[in-house]
């Protein structure tokens, strides 16, 4: 039995039916919730006063969603004629950071994961390592990871930019599948980040520039063949004369 429909269940047998909805309703302890379209399918959206509150793919029934909200949240839905202002801006451009997000109940550590992975780029990955190290805790990269897959808000709030710090692209709240998919709808090359992990290259540096950066910046994209050079570690980029770009900050982490 999945998590959703362990939810309904419990709901539909310790109270009579509506009745749990009911009562929230009277304390306004309620969301509302649209479906609209994602960049790689439609999304359920819920939303309230304080921001963005859940988001999942819409591939089931809206009672299965209303049911795993109910579970976690312990706040039932009700459907709204329209989305949040700039939700669908947002979803459109992979910006999401003029929304407001409700992330009652996740820890500070975690909110101040989620916020950081808002600063990632479309189009651009960073590694569990890199959020631990911007964050001020270097050591956390596995508490990183655990963060990230609690995440309410995927595709708004851009988990799915966050990879392993050994460069491969990792698990995902909604599935590594759909990772695949986001990533690749906003252009990054996932086989060959996967292909540069694999051999063991974590930087992209430019031997004009003498700058190193992550694979996927939008400054080692603009590196030519002729002029790029690939790193084992910021060690040795550093040996090298390299200098970290200043817009990725590239980090190495030892954990994974």
């Amino acid at each position: 039995m999945s998590d959703r429909e362990g939810a309904l269940t419990e709901l539909r047998t310790d109270a009579p039916p509506r009745l749990a909805e009911r009562v929230l309703r009277g304390v306004e302890e309620a969301d509302d919730y649209v479906e609209i379209p994602g960049p790689r399918g439609p999304l359920f959206v819920a939303f309230n006063g304080e921001g963005v509150s859940c988001v999942d793919a819409a591939g089931e029934e809206p009672d299965a969603f209303e049911g795993y909200f109910i579970g976690r949240f312990g706040r039932v839905l009700r459907p709204a004629s329209a989305p949040p202002q700039g939700l669908a801006h947002a979803l459109e451009t992979g910006d999401g950071r003029k929304l407001r997000y409700d992330l009652r109940g996740l820890t500070e550590f975690e909110v101040a994961v989620l916020r950081k992975a808002l600063e990632i780029p479309r189009g651009e990955v960073r590694s569990y390592g890199w959020i631990a190290r911007e964050i001020g805790r270097p050591k956390a990269v596995r508490a990183v990871g655990s963060a990230l897959g609690h995440n309410p808000v995927p595709v708004v709030i851009p988990c799915h930019r966050v990879v392993r710090s050994d460069g491969m692209i990792g698990n995902y709240a909604l599935g590594t599948p759909m990772k695949r998919e986001l990533l690749d709808t906003e252009g990054v090359d996932v086989e060959g980040i996967e292909r540069l992990a694999a051999s063991g290259v974590r930087f992209i540096g430019s031997d004009t520039t003498r700058i190193f950066c992550v694979p996927t910046c939008h400054d080692a994209r603009r590196v030519t063949e002729r002029h790029r050079v690939t790193f084992r570690s910021q060690t040795a980029a550093s040996a090298a004369g390299y200098r970290p770009c200043k817009h990725c900050r590239p980090a190495e982490s030892r954990s994974a």
